[in-house]
């Protein structure tokens, strides 16, 4: 999660200077097509990998991107949502959305994988607003990623294996 990409493009800089428009908190975050746009272009480079397995797979993948201002100081860059859209990405969940946030002239994955609409919330944790997902499910910031507030069920296994092993 903590991966990096390093681009000094003007594309990547026109992008950081896209991303200070800030969305209302408690809104959800838009995740639409922007064909040609900054926005798209810096998201191209950071999922690369996705877009080219997809693309492999005889599966041409549609990428969704949005932006909002996490950080609650002021003049701070936006983050990045980015959602790949193919059957070899999408589940019965959902296709999931990743997020990233730019340090210099870096991106960084701040949270992975994550299935459903996502909203920002007033409430923030050592500089950044929480997220929602599916309106419910809080997401804090740890001072380095995202981490989730749900509970994992404890799951005793003992009861799910038959007495014949099976």
């Amino acid at each position: 999660m903590g991966r990096t990409m390093h681009s000094r493009t003007s594309s990547c800089l026109l992008a950081a200077a896209l991303l200070c428009a800030a969305a209302p908190t408690d809104a959800t975050i838009a995740l639409t097509t922007q064909p040609g746009s900054a926005l798209e272009t810096t998201a191209m480079k950071l999922v690369s990998g996705d877009l080219k397995q997809s693309r492999s797979e005889g599966d041409p993948p549609v990428m969704l991107v949005g932006s909002a201002r996490l950080s609650t100081r002021p003049g701070a860059p936006a983050a990045l949502f980015v959602q790949v859209q193919s059957a070899s990405f999408c589940g019965s969940a959902g296709c999931s959305t990743s997020v990233y946030v730019q340090r210099g002239d870096d991106w960084t994955k701040v949270m992975d994988s994550i299935s459903g609409p996502i909203k920002m919330s007033p409430r923030a944790h050592r500089g950044m607003h929480d997220l929602l997902v599916h309106g419910h499910d809080r997401w804090v910031w740890n001072g380095h990623v995202y981490a989730d507030t749900l509970p994992t069920p404890d799951v005793d296994l003992r009861h799910s294996v038959k007495k014949d092993g099976t």
